[in-house]
């Protein structure tokens, strides 16, 4: 009931916008007068709907991701596990109301996590993947507010170091090195492919001196070319492993990064974190700068959406930034 005999009088108690609209509660000496006062308010939300707050939205964040994922998610390379990863960073925040979950909860939970040890770069993109949740919400009429973490700077990410092989370290690793392991090696310093576009390739992706890249991270085909010798030796390789059968092979290599990361431990070298046999994609891209190479071709060969992520190699070239030293006030003495 809206309205109810007080000691204080009549109360009327309402909420005209429904339910998790804003409540109204006002008392009346007289009966007549609440139910006066509770005709006008309604009538008043009726003809003027923005007149009263709209309703509390009682979803969860957790709902928004399950939305985003069927409506769009669902179309991406790793749509699935963006929706886990966020599922579970919700799950540690206590799976918010969206009324509740903004800068200052998230910022929260992003210092907890790196204090525990987790990278910024980690939590950059937890933030990436939340954002761009209300971001497409909102272009598919499902988010009408404003962005939560629209406001949340990233943490600033310091360059790491590129580390990559000389050619003394190069030669010692190959010589360690054999079979499956030694072969795709190879192919990654002469193409800059990561290792898994490598251990994976099929025997259809190599043809007439060019390895033809498909289903890569950034989902862009890609050819490169080999040299005859290196083509030659990698289909030998798979004629001796099947014979007349080689033609209906599936891939020319068995999974080898354990045989990889056991000639890395002989031979000595010392990796930076988390660059095990990405070292040889940079080697690639280093000596191909070193060499004289043009940072555009750099570029498609690593098949990088943007040239900034190639720009990391610019400094490499011989001719980088030599002006520096001719065009100094030194010379000018």
């Amino acid at each position: 009931m809206t309205i109810k005999k007080a000691d204080s009088g009549w109360l009327v108690d309402i909420q005209p916008g429904g339910r998790g609209g804003k409540r109204f509660r006002k008392s009346f000496p007289t009966k007549a007068e609440a139910l006066a006062w509770e005709t006008w308010l309604r009538e008043k939300v009726r003809v003027s709907p923005e007149w009263a707050p709209a309703q509390k939205d009682r979803r969860r964040v957790s709902d928004l991701v399950d939305s985003w994922f069927s409506l769009h998610g669902v179309n991406l390379r790793n749509g699935a596990g963006a929706r886990a990863k966020m599922l579970a960073a919700l799950a540690v925040m206590g799976n918010p109301l969206v009324v509740d979950f903004g800068a200052d909860l998230f910022s929260s939970y992003r210092a907890a996590r790196i204090t525990a040890g987790v990278s910024q770069n980690t939590v950059n993109r937890e933030q990436a993947y939340l954002r761009a949740v209300f971001n497409e919400l909102r272009r598919l009429g499902q988010w009408s507010g404003e962005n939560p973490l629209a406001r949340v700077r990233p943490f600033r990410i310091v360059e790491r170091e590129l580390s990559f092989l000389s050619l003394e370290q190069i030669s010692v690793l190959l010589g360690v090195l054999s079979g499956d392991a030694l072969l795709v090696t190879r192919l990654c310093l002469a193409t800059g492919a990561r290792w898994s576009e490598a251990e994976t390739l099929r025997p259809s992706q190599l043809r007439g001196g060019m390895v033809h890249f498909s289903e890569t991270k950034s989902g862009k085909n890609r050819s490169v070319p080999v040299s005859e010798a290196l083509e030659a030796e990698i289909l030998e390789h798979l004629r001796g492993r099947y014979g007349d059968m080689a033609s209906m092979a599936n891939r020319f290599f068995f999974a080898c990064m354990g045989q990889f990361r056991w000639a890395v431990g002989r031979s000595g070298l010392v990796l930076p974190k988390g660059q095990l046999t990405h070292v040889l994609r940079h080697s690639f891209a280093s000596h191909f700068m070193m060499n004289g190479g043009n940072i555009l071709t750099l570029q498609r060969i690593l098949g990088h959406s943007s040239l900034a992520m190639t720009m990391r190699y610019a400094h490499l070239a011989p001719d980088h930034l030599l002006e520096a030293r001719a065009l100094n006030p030194l010379t000018r003495l």
